[in-house]
């Protein structure tokens, strides 16, 4: 019944309500089209995708992509095109730094088994073969011994060493094989406790957790030190992540954020050595990067969040957007639906990033020189061409909101045109939290 009265409705329509109600539908579809996409890549990951064309861009690499082959280029060019396999065997020798045990394997006798004639040294064989020696628990017993004086009788005794952890069993190294297999190798306490258990070592997690607990405070110095070193540049890379922590009680995660600045200026022939500062917050209030960065002056390269307005605003921060976040909108969009004007986007994005791979490393001046004589005739065409492109659009499509997105950012991305410190994308920092997002998957709450 209600499909018929839709029907009957249609057709009372005039051809204008029928344009706009096909307008409509377009929109609402392509919409839904969009959504569905980012809901199957935040379930199945990219490795759902890996057949599409640009499938780096799933993976946060948007300079080393693969050369995509012309439909109407011939097999043979394209078998020509590939990368042949080397023909020089890889050395197969083991790191000099191991330490070495021989073996040496001697004949039977000392007579040679066919005439029984005595036998001389001639050479030797010798092949490697690599052995693991689990790691396994040591007990350190500290024994201070008492004396007494024979004349006073005064009691003297060594002082007792210090420990990581006050009055606690772990001593330094096994502080931090616990931390480095939490944090690096991404290994849950609840695991470690298994893996020490089978050792015959009872280690309760929460035991483990708060020996991790100890071990922060005693790095808040190292900590402190490697803040203040970040921040004393003049460009920051900065971005944050979602982060689920258990809640003891509740029975359920609830999300914080994981923020990260990076400190970075190797593409521009800076030879600082480069670090990341984390921090953490229970929400993604703008007042935390605000506290962060209160002291920060310079660039920030970050996506567009809004809680870095506040910085942007008093002068000291100069906003660099992020392409990387532009380009990743047109590209759902292609991938979606392969929409005309975001494939022609994607492209013109990808020429600006070919430049941009051929002066990395090279100093900011001579980056500057590059930028303006090559990229900044393509950056302004590409304004140009989406201010176009959008009043074609109907202003509710999913294309049309990619363009706004990136039409307001295009003023403060202009800024890299004229300053070689600034890179075209944020995937400095982007890259730094790689860590956090694989102990994520591995682990859904720390």
């Amino acid at each position: 019944m209600m499909s018929s009265s839709r029907d009957d409705d249609l057709d009372q329509m005039d051809r204008g309500s029928l344009r706009a109600t096909v307008s409509r539908c377009r929109d609402r579809i392509e919409h839904l089209e969009l959504m569905v996409l980012k809901l199957r890549r935040d379930h199945y990951g990219p490795s759902s995708e890996r057949s599409t064309a640009s499938d780096e861009q799933l993976s946060l690499s948007l300079i080393d992509q693969e050369r995509v082959s012309d439909p109407a280029e011939q097999p043979s060019q394209r078998a020509a095109a590939r990368p042949q396999p080397s023909s020089v065997r890889k050395s197969r020798a083991l790191p000099e730094h191991l330490r070495r045990e021989v073996h040496t394997h001697l004949p039977d006798g000392k007579h040679c088994p066919d005439c029984g004639g005595p036998l001389r040294h001639l050479g030797e064989d010798v092949s490697e073969m690599l052995e693991y020696i689990p790691a396994s628990f040591v007990v350190i017993r500290h024994v201070r011994p008492k004396f007494s004086c024979s004349r006073c009788c005064s009691v003297v005794q060594a002082a007792a060493p210090s420990r990581p952890v006050d009055r606690g069993l772990p001593g330094p190294s096994m502080l931090a094989h616990v931390i480095t297999s939490k944090y690096a190798d991404h290994v849950p306490l609840y695991r470690q406790a298994q893996i020490f258990a089978r050792e015959g070592v009872d280690l309760d997690r929460f035991v483990l957790a708060r020996w991790v607990g100890e071990a922060s405070k005693l790095m808040d110095p190292l900590v402190e030190a490697l803040r203040r070193y970040v921040m004393s540049t003049d460009k920051l890379h900065g971005d944050d992540t979602p982060l689920p922590v258990l809640e003891p009680g509740r029975g359920r995660t609830r999300i914080a954020r994981f923020w990260t600045y990076v400190r970075d200026s190797r593409p521009s022939g800076d030879t600082a050595p480069p670090a990341v500062w984390f921090s953490y917050s229970p929400d993604r209030k703008g007042e935390h990067p605000q506290r962060h960065l209160a002291k920060f002056s310079g660039i920030l390269q970050a996506d567009a969040f809004a809680g870095f307005n506040k910085l942007y605003a008093t002068g000291a921060i100069q906003e660099a957007p992020c392409m990387a976040h532009i380009r990743r909108k047109f590209f759902d969009l292609v991938v979606a639906h392969q929409s005309p004007i975001a494939t022609q986007a994607v492209e013109r994005i990808r020429s600006l990033y070919k430049i941009e791979e051929q002066i990395r490393g090279r100093p900011a001046e001579e980056r500057r020189q590059v930028r303006n004589a090559r990229a900044r005739p393509l950056f302004e065409s590409m304004r140009r061409w989406l201010e176009d492109s959008r009043l074609q659009l109907a202003p509710k499509s999913e294309t049309a909101a990619a363009i706004r997105y990136a039409l307001s950012l295009w003023d403060s991305l202009s800024r890299y045109l004229d300053d070689g410190r600034i890179e075209l994308d944020n995937l400095i920092a982007e890259r730094a939290l790689r860590p956090v997002a694989m102990g994520r998957s591995l682990c859904p709450s720390f």
